[in-house]
């Protein structure tokens, strides 16, 4: 009995697919300013739908609160023209009748309520920016086959964060509310029993009243849950970004180029420059040496530059391979020790030397000249 429950277990489970319970463990590294800028693109962004329903809610009942007394007036001219004034025209159930008591009610509605839609639709605009900022990106409307892939959504349902969230949010919201709107009915149990010593028109305005003082009640306790799921938001957002080390890897080959491509070419740049170099020995003056370990050499003409010009230099091997250039091309070569470091230290190729060593190559030149001429 024992081993045939074993392989029902097993079976079972080879079936239930186990990573959709799973999440991304490997994804330990901070998000790059690319990854951030490049999920903006696609338009995600950190948003927090709490804190816009709170924002939104608030500033309705506020301007329930501040605009309510001429609300309320709207509405009483409302059922004034509708039942005093209308109801007395002899047109009334003629196209125009209708078509002109369907228009002053629709203008006095809109007069009355165009405040209240105004305000809590700029703070629904201003929320929205407060937290991404303006965007537009049409990445987010593209069809994805992610988006309808059940896989996918099984592992969403089935995510214990997706459950926790649910029961945080929803159930806790809800608790809150009806506990909120309990001790408000409880509080004013007797001003309501005593409604109804009032007008219809009393009653009205005190029902009123209570509800938008509820409804503010209501509002600063959703600000304050969404003052948490903001920082949760944050949060969240920041670890869906983050990324694995092969992502930040293959990132930086893209921005960067693969090291070992750029290596190469570095060393084919050099290898490059070292052949040009090379090529322009053979057009040299004189070559000074250390003599084995700096090799610098020198072409000096008057109708074209001021000073003379450093063609090559080299250290150890280079240095080398430059006299042995020089010796086979029949370029003279002169031992100067403190000018040949002097000279390799401080001029570049393709530089003239500086002031204070015109003395030394002038000397170095003028033994090189006399020598051809002798």
């Amino acid at each position: 009995m024992e081993l045939e429950e074993k392989y029902i277990m097993d079976d079972l489970y080879l079936r239930i697919p186990l990573q959709f319970f799973a999440d991304d463990g490997d994804k330990t590294e901070e998000p790059t300013a690319k990854r951030k800028q490049d999920a903006r693109k696609k338009g995600q962004v950190f948003k927090s739908t709490e804190l816009n329903s709170a924002v939104v809610l608030l500033c309705a009942f506020i301007s329930l609160k501040v605009f309510g007394v001429s609300l309320y007036e709207k509405m009483v001219e409302l059922v004034n023209l509708t039942f005093h004034v209308y109801m007395t025209k002899e047109d009334l159930f003629t196209v125009n009748g209708i078509m002109g008591l369907a228009t002053d009610l629709l203008l006095l509605f809109i007069s009355a309520m165009l405040p209240i839609f105004a305000l809590v639709a700029f703070m629904g605009v201003v929320s929205n920016l407060m937290q991404s900022g303006f965007l537009f990106t049409t990445e987010s409307i593209k069809p994805k086959f992610s988006n309808i892939n059940p896989g996918k959504g099984i592992k969403n349902m089935l995510s214990l964060k997706n459950i926790a969230e649910f029961f945080t949010k929803s159930l806790v919201k809800v608790a809150i509310v009806g506990i909120l709107a309990y001790t408000t009915i409880k509080d004013n149990a007797k001003a309501i029993l005593n409604t109804m010593n009032l007008n219809a028109s009393a009653i009205g305005a005190y029902i009123m009243t209570t509800i938008i003082d509820l409804g503010l009640k209501i509002s600063m306790f959703l600000m304050v849950f969404a003052a948490v799921d903001v920082i949760v938001q944050m949060r969240k957002h920041k670890k869906e970004l983050r990324m694995t080390k092969q992502e930040i890897k293959e990132e930086y080959k893209q921005t960067e180029g693969n090291p070992q491509i750029k290596g190469k070419i570095k060393q084919k740049q050099r290898q490059m420059a070292l052949n040009r170099m090379m090529q322009e020995i053979p057009k040299a003056d004189v070559v000074i040496t250390n003599p084995t370990h700096f090799a610098v050499a020198i072409k000096y003409e008057p109708e074209k530059n001021d000073a003379p010009i450093v063609l090559a230099k080299g250290q150890d091997y280079i240095a080398l391979r430059i006299k042995e250039i020089a010796k086979e091309n029949r370029v003279q070569i002169v031992e100067n020790k403190a000018l040949a470091r002097a000279l390799y230290a401080s001029v570049n190729i393709g530089d003239p030397i500086p002031e204070e060593l015109y003395q030394a190559v002038a000397e170095v030149l003028a033994y090189v000249y006399s020598i051809k001429a002798g």
